[in-house]
């Protein structure tokens, strides 16, 4: 059995680059930094930056157009293949490149406009529903907002989440 498959978790070095096959069919290349910090023996810190070269196809291929830029954090699973050609004076090149296979794109740059975020991304701190993963405890299904109890504080079945109610 065999097993080609790469996982790198970078930002961006460049701006995607967009192209299209004959058949129609877009790709987009890019490249992704990964940072390694370590200590060496005489207990000083350092880092090592490696340079990977990704390669997209298809709807993969606009989404990382539109929505990439150089220093976008961005996750890419793939698999690595190594393409040689021949240039006109005859030396032979190499390339290793991350075919993608999945792409997650990292959080929005802290630098953009508040005023280009939609309304709908405003959502209070509060209302984001706090889900753990490992309890014990049964969800319980909410009740009606109105009744709460005499001193006005919602009650610990209030405050439980309807699986329902989660979008996804």
């Amino acid at each position: 059995m065999n097993l080609n498959k790469a996982f790198v978790l970078g930002n961006l070095t460049r701006d995607p680059e967009q192209r299209n096959l004959p058949s129609g069919q877009p790709v987009a290349s890019f490249g992704v930094a990964t940072n390694r910090f370590f200590t060496n023996k005489n207990q000083e810190k350092k880092q090592e930056t490696e340079f990977h070269n990704v390669v997209t196809f298809g709807r993969l291929a606009e989404i990382a157009s539109q929505y990439l830029n150089k220093g976008s954090l961005v996750l890419i699973e793939g698999r690595l293949r190594t393409r040689n050609w021949q240039d006109s004076s005859g030396v032979k090149h190499y390339r290793t490149e991350i075919i993608a296979e999945r792409m997650q794109l990292g959080p929005k740059a802290a630098s953009r406009p508040p005023s280009k975020a939609p309304e709908t991304s405003k959502i209070p701190a509060e209302d984001i529903p706090i889900i753990e993963e490992n309890s014990d405890s049964p969800v319980k299904e909410e009740k009606p907002k109105d009744q709460k109890n005499p001193k006005g504080n919602p009650s610990q079945d209030e405050k439980e989440i309807d699986v329902k109610d989660i979008p996804f």
